[in-house]
């Protein structure tokens, strides 16, 4: 099993906290090459700032888009402060070349222990 460091942007705090604490049980990404090799049973150490935390993964997903993915999981397991999945479609869009990144790549989904 492989330990692999995803790290979360100053301004997302809130995500890396609600993974910290369990609240978020599944991370996304971008389905990119960089992440595609993560496996069921790696290790994720998430880094904010100074902050870290260790999940291990007990499940993979790979959805083409986000209309896929909200089709198979509850939105509030990937987004659980957000009311709509048309909120977390504008949190999506609002990360850099994300909406490209997806139409190429899709979604990967972590689900998180």
């Amino acid at each position: 099993m492989k330990n692999w460091t995803l790290r979360f942007r100053a301004v997302d705090n809130d995500n890396f906290e609600e993974v910290k604490s369990g609240i978020k049980s599944i991370e996304t990404r971008a389905g990119t090459i960089k992440y595609q090799p993560i496996k069921v049973g790696d290790t994720l150490t998430f880094v904010c700032g100074q902050n870290r935390c260790i999940k291990k993964v007990i499940k993979k997903f790979h959805w083409s888009n986000i209309d896929a993915m909200v089709n198979k999981i509850d939105f509030k397991k990937i987004m659980p402060s957000v009311m709509s999945v048309d909120e977390m479609k504008k949190i999506y869009a609002s990360y850099p070349d994300y909406e490209k990144k997806i139409r190429k790549y899709g979604l990967l989904g972590f689900e998180l222990a």
